[in-house]
This record gives structure tokens, C-alpha cells and sequence, in this order.
């Protein structure tokens, strides 16, 4: 029998298929790579070369000479054919199209080549240019590519869009003492006086954004990451850390954490490493936590390189970026969306898969516990907001492809895709995903076409299930109602509205607890309806209380019963322990079941109880944030003797380091008084910190900022802290974000002035450290005069910077005001700029979403 709803899908994506392939008609010239520019190159240009020559030079202020001969097949020359290249056109230095030198055309962003002079058939394109610097990310003695999403097209000339995919044939000329790794096998190097030339093999077939190299004085491990002697699997690591310790404790944990992501991922696929190597490189301060281009994945270096102090936290980062990175390699590299619109489908994959896999190496309980603090808060986060966005986003040009990029993504999008796979079964979704895998391998492919795959293998009506929670946006508010008889549960009434927006429902599974004196009953409920029984609690005895989402798989806002408060760490479970947490913090949020003051002082009571330490961590985290945005002045001054008093008692009582790490950074974060003050200040000093606790090099960086932001008696604190550090690339950190901490506003003013250069703005993630103190709620009275210039600042951030940027810019700026001149802030702007970029103006408000709770909760209050 045929499945009527697979063959409606079939037919309608043949039909898209055969309209792209004849679509001819000539794309408009504008900036950017519009949709119907790439549609029509697509449909008549395939089996792309890049042979890309760059001379790179050690000094990062001289120009890059570069050479590059594009050669292509064409179906039809109707039309002229626009190549994209972003840059000065005087960067162009001659052009010949099929072995004649022809007149350089370049306009908004494109160099146009005429019909005349193109083949249908095989055509070469060669051009000599200097290179362009956008993605270049040079530094004083290396550099490091990265053209996600459309900016391969900042440094050379070429078809950038993620469908058009190509080989590439690279060489590199760098200074004799750099290093460098590439997408593809080294072929052979030379070296000629003081410089040398690296020339590498044909890459596999790669979209545009997954090109990549790094260049630069690195030092180099290799390591064998499977047996065999297949040479792909033969890794080579570039890194710049010098520390020995880091260096000791890290080197070996990084190959093996990648041998297993290799592991699982051929197993669980049941497609081999699909690419010619795997090579990897730390970076210092990159702007991501990672980059998976194959053959050369891109990490931040502070992630990386751990101490035998690390938190249980950190060492779980670390595991899961590379974990996630290694995912990439068949959900994004070897399958690859058609276009950005369905650039979540490689992340909620890579993140995904990436939790799947480090099930298998910490067990259930432990899995379902981080799955749960990884994704909803930052889920939530953004989708309780009035700028809240679908997971699948439209977009008519990548130019703006960096605005779909968040933690609806990356963080939504995982707690989907698990809900899918419990809706179809583990088995059927795994059988349906390595048919997909193999169906595209090598190619593009869109989310219609995975889930008319994934429809086969369920009855469920995955169209209607897609519809709420992929396509819409926010959360369902669920509530419920006890109805009693002759003291037992009667009926038990489960009901579900959208927090905001238009009726819908969001079908799910969800766990429910009952918590009686000395045992607990668990029930699931498929919440796929607006009011649903659970039968299983009729004749029943009340509970003491109930606890929805006891899984940490349910998606919403969840009620809370006030007599869980009293109970809440006799809560034998760390995950339900967990799932409750974050559901009164939620609900303090909406200003329903517990205001800021009383959660405050429950948390306060965890800090001793809690002994799990991916919850301390939630519940410390919790308590600087109500601490610093949610508190009024007076009810901070209130509360800040007495949370100093028990964090450092917690502290002295936990027996494990870890734990000991994490009350010490809440301590130094929230601490006011002149003896937190002097026993801080002792420690730094003298870098003896209390028993137990293991402090580093770069927490006693921190320590000593967070001393200066509170104008230390020391005034050289900061100078001496930099004395200390030998890294270079920490050195240049650390001088970076110093003027953002000068207890002196000109310099601070001098600072912010700075960064409306786009010179100023090249190491975004030092951008970010630094805006974290300059808008520190201890400087909010001279650092509040900012905020109308960084909204106005917003669309060059975008337009010039890597795609989290825009988001860090304004969660760094944002996060901690609480007053309501920040709130009138922002209403103004958008009030005056109407017709300003719809997803610029999502981010806005996503950002400033806790300065209106705050607004809200501190009026109420």
C-alpha cells in the first residue's frame, strides 16, 4: 500500500528538484548571494575546482599575493555568470576566461563574466588578486581561515553558496619556521631560504564555508586515532599552549576523546570516516567552541587544554565539543544542507548524535542529567522571549545567514530531535537517518527530504508534529487539577496552553512523580491534547507533591507545588533534583509560584545539600544571576552578608575540589564586604588558596579583575596579575581587556570608543570578555551611556563579524542592567527604527529579555 503522505512529499520535491534544474532565467545583481543567484548556478555549473595559490607574508599588516585558476562545467551561457568576491576590486589584478585575458567587471560584490566569453561544456577561469583579509583572522605570527557561512567569498573569488560544492587544490607559501594544516593531505613541502612552500593534495568535495586552513608558528602532535594502517585516520594536532601541566593532562585525553567520536560515529552511521584525514587545531580565543572543517577542525584552545584542576563541567565541555565536531564530519560535511535556511540540521544532528555518543561513556543517569542542563535553559532562554524564532528560518540572502544562528539551534533543536526519536522509536529513527546519510552522501540535502525518509518509518503524523516544533515558535504552559473521592485521586487533569501567540499544541512525552513519604510513583503521559487524563493516578493517594518533567525530556513551563520548597533536596534523584530547579526558576521568571527573594533563599539552602556538581554549578549559576538582575539594590544589600556567610561555609564544608572550584567563583562573583575583600585579596596575592581548592593561572585572572572592578585598595593589582603571565597569547587577552576593568571612566569611555573600529573588534571573544566588565552591574551608572551606541553598532557587528557575534555583542552589553532606563533604551530604538531587520530585532529583544522581567518583577515587588 502506498503511504499517500510519502508520495505527496515525493512528488512535490521532484517537482522542486526538475524546476531548479531548468530554472534559467537571470538572477538580479545585488550584494550578497541571493537565493535565486544561487538556484540559477546551480542549475548550470557543477564539477568545480578551486587551485588556489597564497603567498603569505610574516608580517600581518602586508598584502597576501594570490592565484587562483577556477575550472568548471557549464550547461548554459544564456546569461553573464556572476563570481562572488566581497572585496576592493582594486584587489584584482588580471582575469582570463578560457585562456583569454579579459577586462575585470566587478560590481556589488560580484566579478560578471560575460556570456561571450564562457563554454557550454569546460571552462578555466584564472585570476591574480590579492587576497582579502575578512576571514582571514590574521594574527602576528599565524592565521587561521573561517568562511562560515558566506565568507569565503572575503578572501577569493568563488561560487559561494553551500550547494555548489567543489575540490580544492592549495598552496601554501609561508615564513620558513610556520606549520600549517589543510582540509587535505600534505603532498610535499619545499623550502627555499627563509620561506617554504606547502603544496596539498586535491581535497574531497567540500562546500565553500567547510575550506579551510591554518597557518602560523604552532607547535604539532600526531597520533594513529583506529587501527589499521589507513592513512586517514593518522591525526595530526597544531596547538600554541605552552603551559606543561595543561599540556600533560590534555595532549593524550584529546586524541582519545576523538578516537572514540570516530568510533561511534562509523558505528552508529554504518559509514566509514568519509574523508581523506582528520587533523585538528587549538586556537587562541577563536570565536566558536568549534569549527568541523574535515581534515582541519578549528577548537578554542582554552576549552581544550585542561588542568588536573577542571571541573566536571569543563571536562564535559571538552568531551562534547569534540564530539560535536566529529558528528559534523557526516551531518554537515558529508551531507550538507542545500541552502542555510536548514543550517540547523547540521547542528541539532551534530549536537544530537554528540549526546548519544557520551551516553554510551557515562551511562544513562548521567546523560539524561547533562542532556537536560546543556539544552533547556538556554532553550528556554531564548524562546520565552518575544523575539523567540522557529528552528526552520527563511532566508532570501546569505549575506544574512549568521541572524539564524542561536541556541534555538543548538539547544531546542536537540530536545526536538530526542522527542522525535521517541516518538518513532530508536531503532526506526537510526534505520531512517542511515538512509538519508547514504541516499545524499556527498551531496545536499533539505529537511523536507529527511523527513519524507524518516515518514516511512512511522504511522506517527510527522508533518503535523514538524508544524508546532520546527516551523513555530515558544513553549507550552502546562498546569493540572486533583480531583479527590473519599481521600483518593479521582481524576487527575492535565492541560496545556501556549505561552504566547496563536493556539497550538506540542505533542509529547513527559514524565510525571508523585512523592510520598518514603517512595515515589513515575507515570508518562503523551501530552497530545489540550486537556489529557493521566488514568494511572485514579484511586491513588494525594501525593505530598508532584513534579512534571522528572525525566528532563518535556518541553514548557511546568507547575510547581509550593510544598515541593520544604522538600526539595530530600529529592533522592540529581536529575529530578535538576528538573526542579530549573522549573522554579522559570516560574520566578514569569513572576508565578516564587518571587526572586524567596528562590534566592532556597538555592542558598542547596549550596550545602546539593551534591551533585553539574547542579551546583545550575544553582550557583542561578543565584548570581537573581543576585545581580533580579534583586532591588536594597533586597542585594539585604541578602549579601549572608550569602557570602554560606558560600564560604559550603565551601569549607564540600570535600571535593571540583565543588570547592565552583562555590569559590560564586563567592568571588557576588562578594561586597571588606573581609571578602582581604581573604580574596590574601589569595591572589599570595596564590595560597584554601585547602582543597585548585586555582590556575587563569583563575587568578579573574580573581584579580573581579577585585579591580570594585576599585581595590592595590591600584597595581592588575599590572602585577599581567607580570605574571608568560603565555603570549594570555598576555595579549589580558592587556586587551584591561582598560574595560580602569577604575578610570575616560579609559573605560576611551575603550568603548574604540571598538566602534572594526581594527578594534578582531578577536571577538576578547570583545566579549571585555564589554562582560565594562557593563558590570558594579559600573552601571557610567557604563549605561553605551547602550543606545552598541544597538546603533549592531548591523556593521553583523554585517563584519563571525555569526555569533552579533548575539555575544548584545548578551555581553545587555545581560546584567535591571533598570528601566535600559528597557527604555531599547523600546526607543525599535520604536524609531521601524523597518529595522526583523532577525537583528529578534536578537534585540532575546537579549533584553531579562532587563523587562527584571523591569516587570522589580515593579511588582
Amino acid at each position: 500500500m502506498v503511504n499517500y503522505r510519502i508520495w505527496l512529499a515525493s512528488v512535490c520535491l521532484f517537482c522542486l528538484s526538475c524546476s531548479a534544474f531548468k530554472y534559467t532565467a537571470a538572477p538580479n545583481l545585488e550584494p550578497g548571494v541571493s537565493r535565486r543567484l544561487a538556484e540559477y548556478r546551480k542549475a548550470i555549473i557543477k564539477g568545480t575546482n578551486y587551485n588556489l595559490e597564497l603567498d603569505i607574508p610574516g608580517d600581518r599588516q602586508a598584502g597576501i599575493a594570490a592565484r587562483e585558476v577556477i575550472t568548471f562545467q557549464m550547461s548554459d551561457v544564456t546569461h553573464p555568470l556572476q563570481i562572488d568576491f566581497k572585496e576592493d576590486p582594486a584587489k584584482l589584478k588580471s582575469l582570463a576566461v578560457n585562456g583569454k585575458t579579459t577586462a575585470i567587471d566587478h560590481r556589488d560584490e560580484h566579478i560578471i563574466i560575460a556570456p561571450e566569453h564562457l563554454t557550454k561544456g569546460s571552462n578555466r577561469i584564472e585570476i591574480s588578486f590579492e587576497a582579502g583579509n575578512g576571514a582571514l583572522n590574521r594574527n602576528a605570527d599565524y592565521l587561521y581561515t573561517l568562511f562560515v557561512p558566506d565568507r569565503a567569498r572575503t578572501v577569493f573569488p568563488c561560487f559561494d553558496q553551500p550547494d555548489l560544492k567543489a575540490t580544492y587544490t592549495l598552496t601554501l607559501m609561508l615564513p620558513y619556521d610556520w606549520t600549517a594544516i589543510a582540509n587535505a593531505a600534505l603532498q610535499d613541502s619545499v623550502q627555499t631560504g627563509d620561506r617554504k612552500t606547502y603544496r596539498y593534495a586535491t581535497s574531497d568535495t567540500l562546500s565553500t564555508y567547510l575550506f579551510a586552513f591554518a597557518a602560523g608558528k604552532f607547535f604539532r602532535a600526531s597520533e594513529r586515532l583506529a587501527e589499521g594502517n589507513n592513512p586517514k585516520y593518522v591525526s595530526d594536532f597544531l596547538y600554541r599552549e605552552t603551559d606543561t601541566a595543561k599540556l600533560k593532562t590534555s595532549i593524550r585525553s584529546v586524541f582519545d576523546l576523538h578516537a572514540a567520536s570516530l568510533r561511534y560515529m562509523e558505528e552508529w552511521t554504518g559509514i566509514p570516516y568519509p574523508f581523506q584525514k582528520f587533523g585538528f587545531v587549538a586556537i587562541p580565543d577563536f570565536q566558536f567552541g568549534g569549527m568541523e572543517h574535515p581534515g582541519a577542525i578549528q577548537y578554542k584552545a582554552s576549552a581544550f587544554f585542561l588542568d588536573s584542576g577542571a571541573t566536571k563541567d569543563q571536562l564535559n565541555a571538552r568531551s562534547h565539543v569534540i564530539a560535536h565536531e566529529t558528528a559534523h564530519m557526516w551531518f554537515g560535511d558529508l551531507v550538507t544542507m542545500n541552502w542555510f535556511t536548514d543550517v540547523w540540521m547540521k547542528e541539532v544532528f551534530a549536537n544530537f548524535i554528540a549526546d548519544k555518543s557520551m551516553e554510551a561513556e557515562t551511562g544513562k543517569d548521567l546523560f539524561d542529567l547533562k542532556f537536560l542542563l546543556d539544552h533547556f535553559p538556554a532553550a528556554y532562554g531564548v524562546d520565552r522571549t518575544s523575539g523567540s524564532n522557529p528552528i526552520r528560518q527563511d532566508l532570501d540572502n546569505l549575506k544574512d545567514a549568521g541572524t539564524l544562528y542561536g541556541n534555538i539551534i543548538y539547544h531546542k533543536a536537540p530536545v526536538m530531535m530526542r522527542q522525535l526519536e521517541r516518538l518513532m522509536g530508536e531503532e526506526k529513527f537510526q534505520r531512517g537517518v542511515q538512509e538519508y546519510l547514504k541516499k545524499f552522501a556527498n551531496g545536499n540535502a533539505s529537511w523536507p527530504e529527511l523527513i519524507s525518509i524518516l515518514d516511512k518509518y512511522t504511522d506517527e503524523d510527522l508533518q503535523a508534529w514538524n508544524k508546532v516544533w520546527v516551523n513555530d515558535v515558544g513553549r507550552p504552559v502546562v498546569d493540572y487539577k486533583v480531583e479527590e473521592e473519599r481521600g483518593k485521586i479521582s481524576a487527575f487533569t492535565i492541560t496545556q496552553h501556549p505561552e504566547y501567540g496563536n493556539h497550538r499544541l506540542w505533542p509529547q512525552w513527559v514524565e510525571v512523580k508523585f512523592f510520598y513519604p518514603g517512595r515515589t510513583e513515575e507515570f508518562s503521559v503523551n501530552l497530545n491534547a489540550e486537556t489529557v487524563q493521566l488514568p494511572q493516578a485514579k484511586g491513588l493517594n494525594k501525593p505530598l507533591f508532584v513534579l512534571f518533567n522528572s525525566s528532563g525530556q518535556g518541553y514548557g513551563l511546568w507547575p510547581v507545588d509550593k510544598e515541593m520548597f520544604d522538600r526539595i533536596y530530600a529529592i533522592e534523584k540529581p536529575l529530578n533534583r535538576a528538573s526542579a530547579y530549573i522549573t522554579l526558576y522559570e516560574n520566578m521568571l514569569t513572576g508565578r509560584s516564587i518571587s526572586p527573594v524567596t528562590l534566592l533563599n532556597l538555592l542558598m539552602k542547596g549550596l550545602q545539600k546539593e551534591t551533585e556538581e553539574l547542579n551546583l554549578k545550575l544553582i550557583t549559576g542561578y543565584i548570581g544571576t537573581i543576585y545581580w538582575e533580579f534583586l532591588s539594590a536594597a533586597d542585594r544589600a539585604a541578602a549579601s552578608a549572608s550569602l557570602e556567610r554560606t558560600l564560604w561555609l559550603a565551601l569549607s564544608e564540600h570535600g571535593q575540589a571540583n565543588h570547592k572550584k565552583l562555590l569559590f567563583k560564586s563567592y568571588q562573583d557576588i562578594f561586597a564586604s571588606a573581609e571578602a575583600r582581604d581573604r580574596l585579596y590574601r589569595i591572589w596575592h599570595t596564590q595560597a588558596p584554601p585547602d582543597g581548592l585548585k586555582l590556575t593561572e587563569d583563575d587568578y585572572t579573574t580573581l584579580a579583575f573581579s577585585l579591580a572592578l570594585r576599585g581595590d585598595a592595590d591600584k597595581d593589582l592588575v599590572k602585577k596579575q599581567l607580570a605574571r603571565i608568560s603565555n603570549p597569547d594570555r598576555r595579549t587577552r589580558f592587556e586587551f581587556i584591561m582598560p574595560a576593568v580602569s577604575a578610570s571612566v575616560a579609559e573605560r569611555d576611551a575603550f568603548f570608543e574604540s571598538l566602534q573600529q572594526r581594527a578594534n573588534r578582531g578577536k571577538e571573544a576578547n570583545v566579549v570578555a571585555a564589554l562582560y566588565y565594562l557593563h558590570h552591574p558594579l559600573r552601571q551608572q557610567t557604563s549605561a551611556k553605551y547602550l543606545r551606541k552598541s544597538l546603533e553598532m549592531l548591523v556593521e557587528i553583523q554585517t563584519t563579524g563571525d555569526i555569533f557575534f552579533p548575539q555575544n555583542w548584545l548578551q555581553a552589553t545587555f545581560s546584567y542592567y535591571q533598570h528601566a532606563e535600559a528597557a527604555d533604551t531599547v523600546r526607543s530604538f525599535l520604536d524609531e527604527n521601524p523597518d529595522y531587520n526583523p532577525k537583528l530585532k529578534a536578537k534585540i529583544l532575546q537579549a533584553a529579555d531579562h532587563v523587562f522581567k527584571a523591569e516587570k518583577l522589580l515593579r511588582k515587588d
